[in-house]
């Protein structure tokens, strides 16, 4: 465990903000600062006035997909989670049990040869495991159909247990979402976006921050061990590699919207700590060892104790300033994953606070 923190069960945000009241708008979050071991309480709204000029954020373009679809083994039934699509055409996936309630439980992977009937005649057969960390996630052959038409005309957003309800797949797109061209995106959802709206942005840019879109198509997390991330596939564009350059020249902090930020920027970042466009698969986990080279700021979720993501956000801001971040978010009775408050790490005020901070091993 890296913070030792419990999240009690009532702290999982179970619809979005938008929805807990009239008048609400997907803003309507919470917003705990910290810079170092010092922390503050704020409104997510607030975001723009806690920024400064010249600050770039680095934002995920990756769309959500309805990555779930039900499915059947023989006469079992299962849903299938689509995760990744690899090079050759086949697929990652997660099958897991239907739990009753409209959400899902784990279930043991594989064997090799399995085949799943999906709707419309599909056919999708699990052929080898994706890695040998585990046997959760297998590479699997689906013919007769694509999948991205697949999940549009049958798929739903991976749903888990601690949500109220089903939620329409727009729920799960942040304000930043592009469809990609080939259909591919997020198993889940980059949630950190997801409390930015039209307005806050756009009063963002007025106060002179500025805004460098990435690609990272994150895969299904592992509800249950929470694993490391897989390899994922990024896209760190030329112009956006140019602008987090500039800005690093110069007084400005890149402040990584969500953790697929912070891997999309820290993987295409050579050891010189120059960042170059770059595409392809990343299989980069961010920890306090490797540190970051980039990114001076974070604005992210509250991860549960057992999280990689955790890793990260000690690399950005060191493990003392995460407890304690911590322990004012249970204190303060934050809420919990994708629907949540979030969480921004900014740089230690100070005139060598900013670049020290990065580390470039």
């Amino acid at each position: 465990m890296t913070v030792a923190v419990r999240v009690p069960e009532e702290l999982s945000a179970r619809v979005p903000a938008e929805q807990r009241g009239p008048g609400l708008d997907r803003d309507a979050v919470r917003l705990l600062v910290s810079r170092g071991t010092e922390v503050s309480h704020h409104v997510f709204a607030e975001l723009p006035r806690l920024l400064r000029a010249g600050d770039l954020l680095v934002v995920n373009t990756s769309p959500t997909l309805a990555a779930a679809v039900d499915g059947w083994v023989g006469h079992t039934r299962v849903v299938v989670h689509f995760s990744t699509r690899g090079d050759d055409g086949r697929w990652a996936v997660e099958l897991r049990e239907p739990d009753g309630k409209g959400t899902t439980r784990a279930r043991a992977g594989g064997p090799e040869g399995t085949e799943v009937r999906l709707p419309e005649g599909v056919r999708l057969v699990l052929e080898e495991p994706l890695s040998g960390r585990g046997e959760r996630l297998w590479w699997a052959g689906v013919s007769g159909a694509e999948v991205p038409a697949l999940l549009r005309e049958h798929g739903r957003p991976i749903r888990y247990s601690y949500t109220e309800r089903d939620q329409p797949l727009d729920v799960y797109q942040t304000v930043f979402s592009l469809p990609a061209e080939d259909g591919t995106g997020s198993a889940e959802m980059p949630s950190a976006a997801r409390p930015f709206t039209a307005r806050l942005v756009a009063e963002a840019v007025s106060r002179g921050v500025q805004f460098a879109p990435i690609t990272l198509h994150t895969g299904v997390a592992s509800a249950e061990v929470h694993e490391p991330p897989y390899p994922e596939r990024f896209a760190v564009p030329e112009a956006s590699a140019r602008l987090i350059n500039a800005v690093r020249a110069g007084d400005g902090r890149v402040i990584a919207i969500g953790t697929t930020a912070v891997r999309a920027v820290e993987s295409a970042t050579g050891d010189d700590g120059v960042v170059r466009a770059r595409a392809g698969w990343t299989d980069l986990v961010v920890t306090p060892e490797r540190g970051v080279r980039v990114v001076d700021g974070l604005l992210t979720g509250l991860h549960e104790p057992e999280a990689s993501h955790l890793l990260m956000l000690e690399a950005v801001a060191g493990r003392a300033a995460v407890g304690r971040s911590y322990e004012e978010a249970l204190r303060g009775l934050y809420l919990w994953h994708e629907f949540g408050d979030v969480h921004l790490i900014l740089p230690e005020e100070g005139p060598h606070a900013v670049r020290c901070s990065r580390n470039s091993g």
